[in-house]
């Protein structure tokens, strides 16, 4: 796409001209092993995004999300994150099998700083721990175990401009309800109340219920 007036920068040089080199404090904190703080934030977490790439460079972003403390600890440089069944595209998971790099971000709801993890994942369908992963009858039947390259802790800038854990900001009827989005983009044979119901209470109430 062609725009009129557009700048691209293409040299780490050109980037640095604008943007500066990172302070010590900031280049410097990343660890290979998580501390008790990383620990105690796992435990709290109840969601994560985690994002990955395949061979090709093809990239996908995966929200993750359970019961806080869904992320098991198994020592100071491993963690393993329970799959719940979805859509089945598994395209992560797809992607790992070519490229094991991950990145993830741990989310506290109301709170602005994050928790980053980037390392190597691999998919396992059975291991010791998936016992301690039940959640409402449902064991997993996949995991993903991530040995950490890189933690630490991102500030809360983005959360403060976006102003993202004001409730008087929230505007969740801004777009479409996910049942329309669902039948203009993905399902346009199936009734509007159809998809509606699929959508409401029952969906939440099944998200334990179903399998692969």
């Amino acid at each position: 796409m062609e725009i009129p007036g557009l700048v691209e920068i293409t040299t780490q040089d050109e980037l640095r001209e604008i943007v500066p080199q990172p302070l010590a404090a900031a280049a410097g904190k990343t660890r290979k092993e998580l501390h008790d703080l990383d620990r105690e934030w796992l435990a709290a977490s109840p969601f994560c995004l985690i994002a990955t790439s395949a061979e090709d460079g093809t990239c996908d972003v995966s929200p993750k999300g359970d019961p806080a403390g869904f992320t098991k600890v198994l020592d100071a440089g491993t963690i393993a994150i329970p799959e719940r069944a979805g859509n089945r595209r598994v395209d992560g998971f797809t992607n790992i099998l070519s490229n094991p790099h991950v990145g993830l971000i741990y989310f506290l709801p109301g709170r602005g700083d994050t928790l980053r993890i980037n390392g190597r994942a691999r998919i396992v369908s059975e291991a010791p721990f998936f016992d301690e992963m039940i959640v409402k009858g449902n064991r997993p039947q996949l995991a993903l175990l991530v040995e950490i390259e890189e933690i630490f802790h991102h500030c809360s800038k983005a959360f403060l401009r976006s102003k993202l854990w004001k409730p008087e900001t929230w505007e969740p009827d801004a777009v479409p309800t996910r049942a329309r989005i669902s039948q203009t983009l993905e399902r346009p044979d199936e009734e509007l109340a159809t998809l509606e119901e699929y959508y409401g209470q029952a969906y939440e109430e099944k998200i334990y219920k179903v399998k692969y």
